[in-house]
């Protein structure tokens, strides 16, 4: 699992490596891990896999949202600033799960309702696996 020290490790030598983006971006990855990790020990509860998942993922919506709105203004600098900060939180981000590895799991799995297939995809594959592509899959076994 990804924890605050590798991040922080990460962004000593993006300052070291002189890369701005790659310090920028690990500064907000940061920022978010922190802010979760207080609200978990408020609930004394441990930080996840899936909560760095989700926070990385959250921030690489926002990111793309961002160069979005840099394309439609015609600011290249700000697109390519962008894309290489997605590339950094894409370089820590687990390997989503395929489509045929997918169906293996839901063809294992004894109830394949569309409930127990979303429920367990939640619980046992968080930010392993694209949640709509879990729904379409899912859709092809209860049919």
């Amino acid at each position: 699992m990804l924890t605050i020290v590798d991040l922080k490790k990460a962004k000593m030598q993006a300052l070291k490596d002189k890369d701005e983006n790659r310090g920028n971006v690990l500064g907000i990855i940061i920022n978010a891990y922190q802010l979760q990790t207080i609200e978990k020990r408020s609930k004394n509860e441990e930080m996840t896999e899936a909560d760095v998942t989700r926070i990385l993922t959250k921030i690489l919506k926002e990111l793309s949202d961002e160069k979005e709105m840099y394309l439609k203004g015609n600011n290249q600098t700000e697109v390519a600033n962008c894309d290489a900060q997605i590339e950094v939180i894409k370089s820590y981000l687990p390997k989503m799960m395929s489509a045929d590895e997918i169906r293996e799991v839901i063809s294992k799995l004894d109830d394949k309702s569309l409930k127990n297939i979303m429920v367990t995809f939640k619980k046992e594959y968080a930010g392993k696996a694209d949640m709509s592509l879990v729904s379409s899959i899912a859709k092809e076994f209860n049919h």
